[in-house]
């Protein structure tokens, strides 16, 4: 028994031994993870349930030059419920008249939205999506309605904020205005405007801590921001609205007409450069329209045509070979160069003509014999001229996607003995239809060139940020004496020349008609099509814009293809919309004639807008866009910062308007 007993007691002592020894290890391995990894493993756990989550920053707008707005951000918003954060007496309280006021704000009937709450009341939902794509001043009643006007910790309201990128011009130069965004693979994308300024526009972002509630669900954790993000600034563009708009009906409209398969217009201001207006349109998928699908203007590098031949005119006037009134033989409209034909498009006419009449009625067999004769010996002396205008390399835009000029040189391999002769009439080399434009802008200012340019200013309210001034390129493309010359001979293209369909008594024009044959070597010739061209400035005294038009691939069986035809009406149609009220004579008559159609659209127009007081209405409390729209609607230019109802008003209310009445709304 007492055998017995001494066992027993030996079998206690060896499991309390056992415990204790278990018991030793936990304590340690606790204290090991206390002491020793509790710093990760909290971390671990904190980083599981709690993130810092990223605010995007308001990007800033996009102004034209005359202040309309072309690309801004709008709040867009999201709100979802958390099931859990209401007691259950307040969720029970609330929870019909919320369905209610939901139901009759989206048009549903309550037990829609009843059985939506109650059902993630009972499943304990803590993200349920109620709402989404609202305005600001839908998710302003939204958070107002009972049981989410408790707020986020005891309402259970979530709310989701994400800025929606819109061009309140609709698609009129969108690719030029353009985006900065990812795509789906990751890639960014930065296009236009918007993509070449994003560093400016973008702002910085903010920090909010989140709390994880469900799989991939977060919820923030408090009502404010860890970080507020900044807003960017604004770009003012040298766009101007009212010009891009003649400037796009006019191209769509020729395009249109002769069926053409894509086409692009530029108008640049002559002093500073500035692009006034830019548009680029091609043909869908389905033909039945056009939108903007490349910007062609700046990216398009092609044979240029007949355009080209004012290089030729340049070198041989400046490097005093011949002068204008040099006479050559056209032979028919028809000479050969090393076996190749170089031939007119008219044959016809008088065939002994000076070298200018030769630039006016655009004859190639002319202008090839010029250059043949006197750089075929130095070709080098020729490519030299063209490289020093700048035309062997891009203009340095800061819009992406500029295309590269291609200008053969002697030393190159692909050059040749009909090199020479074919740049002379606009084959063998590629430029693109901007970089073309800037050379006939330095005829039109007098020899100096300048480069394009697409923003004035970079602002932060009425603060200046950054300003860009004209930018020479190159300060005398060549002599005043050469200058004179041609400007000259471009007026007669319009006048008497190619482009003398164009020619109208009331204003000016001078240019240049270009109809070049693109793809003519490949496939037999069956892919042979043109590209029609007209290039030039208005008035032609003292000109104050410059324009190219290029069409590529008009229907040139059924419709034409001379760029006199294509491309000169929409030169034409801009240049007379933008002077007509305002001609570009010595003398304006009729300045005080009333015009009929003007007096009866003032006399039938809202009787109410004209009794609109000429001041500022209190605008306090009002929704940031119906506030723009009404001061819009005044003629007053607007500034705003911030997102919501209009907080402040530089200009109080009873503020008087003038010409240029510019206020600054801040939104809360």
């Amino acid at each position: 028994m007492a055998i017995e007993d001494k066992n027993t007691s030996y079998r206690i002592y060896l499991v309390a031994l056992v415990i204790f020894l278990m018991a030793t290890a936990i304590t340690l391995k606790l204290t090991n993870i206390q002491w020793v990894h509790g710093a990760h493993y909290r971390k671990l756990a904190k980083d599981l349930t709690v993130k810092m989550c990223v605010i995007r920053a308001n990007k800033g707008n996009i102004y034209s030059s005359d202040g309309s707005l072309l690309a801004t951000s709008i709040p867009n918003y999201t709100i979802r419920f958390d099931a859990v954060v209401p007691k259950e007496e307040v969720f029970e309280k609330n929870v019909k008249p919320l369905s209610e006021k939901l139901g009759r704000l989206f048009g549903k009937p309550s037990s829609y939205y009843e059985a939506i709450l109650r059902k993630a009341r009972n499943t304990k939902n803590r993200y349920t999506l109620i709402a989404d794509k609202l305005s600001y001043t839908e998710y302003s009643k939204i958070k107002a309605f009972p049981l989410f006007e408790k707020g986020s910790n005891k309402g259970g309201i979530i709310v989701e904020q994400k800025p929606v990128r819109v061009h309140p011009i609709g698609q009129i130069a969108e690719r030029t205005i353009g985006y900065d965004k990812i795509n789906e693979d990751g890639e960014r994308k930065q296009v236009g405007i918007e993509g070449a300024f994003s560093k400016y526009l973008n702002g910085k972002d903010g920090k909010i801590l989140k709390q994880k509630i469900a799989k991939g669900q977060w919820k923030p954790i408090r009502d404010v921001n860890v970080v507020d993000p900044q807003d960017g600034y604004d770009v003012i563009s040298s766009l101007d609205v009212y010009i891009q708009d003649i400037a796009h009906h006019a191209l769509l409209k020729q395009l249109q007409e002769y069926n053409a398969e894509h086409g692009c217009v530029v108008v640049m201001e002559t002093k500073t450069g500035q692009i006034k207006a830019i548009s680029n349109l091609g043909k869908s998928a389905s033909g039945d329209t056009y939108y903007e699908t490349e910007n062609y203007a700046i990216k398009e590098a092609h044979e240029p045509g007949s355009t080209f031949k004012l290089v030729d005119l340049i070198a041989l006037l400046d490097d005093k070979k011949v002068d204008t009134s040099k006479i050559y033989d056209r032979k028919g409209g028809l000479i050969k160069i090393y076996g190749k034909d170089v031939e007119d498009s008219h044959r016809g006419g008088t065939q002994k003509i000076s070298l200018g009449r030769g630039m006016e009625i655009s004859s190639n067999t002319v202008m090839v014999q010029a250059v043949y004769e006197n750089y075929r010996n130095n070709p080098k002396q020729f490519i030299d001229r063209i490289d020093r205008m700048g035309l062997n390399k891009p203009l340095g835009l800061p819009i992406q996607g500029e295309g590269t000029p291609i200008i053969p040189h002697p030393a190159d391999k692909r050059w040749s003995a009909i090199a020479l002769p074919w740049m002379a009439f606009g084959y063998g080399v590629a430029v693109t239809p901007l970089q073309t434009l800037t050379l006939y802008n330095a005829i039109a200012n007098n020899g100096e060139m300048i480069k394009p340019q697409f923003v004035s200013e970079i602002k932060e309210w009425s603060k200046t940020i950054k300003k860009y001034d004209k930018e020479v390129i190159n300060s005398k493309i060549c002599s005043d004496e050469t200058v004179k010359k041609i400007q000259a001979v471009l007026k007669n293209v319009v006048e008497k020349g190619t482009g003398k369909s164009l020619y109208s008594k009331d204003f000016s024009m001078a240019g240049k008609t270009g109809t070049a044959q693109a793809n003519y070597g490949t496939n037999g010739g069956n892919d042979k099509h043109y590209i029609s061209s007209f290039v030039g400035y208005f008035p032609a005294e003292n000109p104050k814009y410059s324009c190219i038009v290029v069409v590529h691939k008009p229907d040139a069986a059924n419709k034409g293809y001379y760029g006199a035809d294509v491309a000169g009406p929409v030169f034409k149609r801009i240049a007379q919309k933008i002077f007509t009220d305002a001609p570009s004579t010595n003398e304006i008559k009729n300045l005080n004639k009333k015009i009929a159609v003007q007096e009866n659209n003032f006399r039938d127009s809202d009787p109410k807008a004209q009794t609109v007081k000429n001041t500022i209405p209190n605008l306090k409390g009002m929704p940031g866009m119906d506030a723009v729209a009404l001061l819009g609607n005044l003629g007053v230019k607007v500034k705003v910062k911030g997102i919501g109802k209009v907080k402040r008003q530089s200009i109080p209310a009873g503020g008087s308007i003038s010409k240029n009445t510019l206020i600054l709304l801040e939104l809360s």
